[in-house]
């Protein structure tokens, strides 16, 4: 549950609130430990009751009191210390009295200087220890250094002190420092070791499933693809596709299988079922895997009641112009074909802007990214493309923009264009599969065109831009159309799955 979220945790916090507000108990279940896991889960609106953590789990701090923890209130075992602030690197020098380091102490400056983190020194000046506080208040890991300064193991604790997580380092084949080897101080007393964390949380989550009949979304695939297929007792396991389940999203009858589904699609009918966001995906799932496992089509997308009932924006109080995409910088957005059609329809229509909003892929060094500033600077559109960074508040941004553009190479649905049509904005968009060319209705909320034709995309926004009366019917029909992804209708399409979970685990079914 990162600070920049993608569409997977969007649409995860979508879910939770969809079934905490239907009285369905319902958790997040989280792998990977992360010091500020509960400060930004309950930033997008995940309290802890809804918020299952393996680390947390086993630390025994699933809900804790939060505290301030502050550099007087840590205990160096020593006396006559001196505590010196270096500000502009957020952090304190603690030292002897003969000036001998005995720890650096960082502090968030936007949290009223709380620690994040100590490095502590031995009396040869050589750190030993690195000490990270959980945001909550407490000294959380505990990393331990070798002599020639590399991470030797790690350990976990619990929020009074006990360790009951470690793990250890080696160099592997490629002499890369790598974990090597978990173990568990379960708190009945037993003593487990794992040789990876996905062994780890396998068992993690048969401790879960102890009563068994749960019902377990795998969202994040590589994450648990191969545990909840060995679950020890019964469960209802849900494989949730997020993406195409093709390496060609156009070619899904015959090109490769997506990487991030190989092991899911090749052992489909062991888990009870599998869902995808668009019947246009669910029929092509079934034409090629012929899965036994039942198939559920339910949208990712829930547009909130408030949103469906907050007035209309006309078109003449928007920016005339304002061209708005909301996406990662990445590879499969293909934002440099946007670029191109966005330069197109300034020889028309010399008010138009692009807006673009999403964090850059840093893959190969933010190979992506360059590529959209050079494809900017070759067509000398530097002055009407702008990068926006990320943002929370992209409501505004939407009740502002006219139309938005999608150049995608595949979706699994695109939450962000469903957002856009629920604030009125006309979607453009490539007919790419999947989600972009069923949310976008062609000529009545939006228009599709020819997968990677941006010349015809750019015609598109020049007719909408030249003809006000049909960009109003389109922004008018939008709203309308975004009725599909209510509350009520997500719900019902959940209750579907839910039935058919309850009527499977009815029993003592065993696996």
């Amino acid at each position: 549950m990162p600070d920049h979220k993608s569409g997977i945790e969007h649409a995860e916090v979508k879910r939770i609130k969809l079934f905490e507000h239907y009285q369905v108990p319902c958790r997040l279940v989280v792998r990977d430990w992360n010091k500020n896991l509960h400060e930004t889960a309950n930033a997008a609106g995940i309290d802890d009751k809804h918020l299952l953590g393996m680390f947390d789990f086993f630390q025994e701090a699933q809900e804790v009191p939060a505290k301030t923890i502050k550099v007087n209130d840590l205990d160096f075992g020593l006396r006559n210390l001196t505590i010196t602030e270096e500000n502009e690197k957020s952090r304190y020098l603690v030292k002897r009295q003969n000036g001998k380091l005995v720890a650096r102490v960082n502090y968030d400056k936007n949290a009223d200087k709380r620690v994040v983190s100590t490095e502590l020194f031995d009396g040869y000046n050589n750190l030993y220890r690195v000490d990270l506080y959980d945001s909550r208040g407490f000294c959380s890991l505990r990393q331990w250094y070798t002599p020639d300064n590399k991470i030797g193991s790690e350990e976990w604790l619990t929020p009074d002190g006990r360790s009951v997580i470690r793990t250890f380092y080696k160099f592997d084949i490629h002499n890369k420092l790598t974990k090597t080897g978990w173990l568990l101080r379960d708190k009945n007393h037993e003593v487990h070791t794992f040789d990876t964390l996905d062994q780890f949380f396998e068992y993690f989550l048969n401790r879960i499933n102890e009563q068994g009949k749960n019902v377990f979304v795998l969202d994040r695939s590589l994450l648990a693809d191969g545990a909840l297929t060995r679950l020890k007792r019964p469960a209802y396991t849900v494989l949730h596709l997020h993406n195409s389940q093709a390496g060609d999203s156009q070619d899904p009858m015959h090109s490769i299988v997506n990487n991030n589904y190989e092991y899911s699609l090749a052992n489909i009918d062991s888990y009870s079922a599998v869902v995808s966001a668009t019947k246009r995906q669910t029929d092509d799932v079934i034409a090629r895997f012929k899965p036994v496992a039942k198939s559920f089509t339910i949208p990712v997308g829930i547009v909130p009641d408030e949103t469906l009932r907050a007035p209309q924006v006309k078109e003449d109080a928007r920016t005339f112009g304002k061209v708005v995409a909301v996406a990662r910088i990445a590879h499969e957005k293909r934002l440099d074909d946007l670029v191109r059609a966005i330069a197109l329809v300034k020889e028309e229509v010399s008010e138009v802007t692009l807006d673009l909003y999403g964090y850059a892929d840093p893959s190969n060094n933010y190979q992506e990214k360059r590529k959209v500033v050079e494809t900017i600077n070759e067509l000398g559109v530097n002055d009407i493309v702008k990068f926006k960074g990320y943002t929370s508040n992209i409501g505004e941004v939407l009740d502002k923009a006219q139309i938005f553009g999608l150049t995608s190479r595949m979706e699994g649905f695109n939450l962000a264009i469903m957002e856009a049509i629920s604030h009125g904005v006309v979607g453009v968009t490539y007919d790419v599969n999947y989600g972009p060319n069923d949310i976008v209705q062609d000529e009545h909320n939006g228009y599709i065109v020819d997968y990677g034709d941006y010349q015809a995309l750019a015609q598109k926004m020049i007719k909408l831009f030249k003809d006000k009366k049909l960009m109003q019917e389109f922004s008018t029909n939008a709203y309308s159309s975004s009725e599909r992804y209510s509350n009520e209708n997500v719900w019902h399409a959940w209750q579907e799955l839910l039935k058919d979970a309850n009527e499977t685990l009815k029993g003592d079914v065993t696996k």
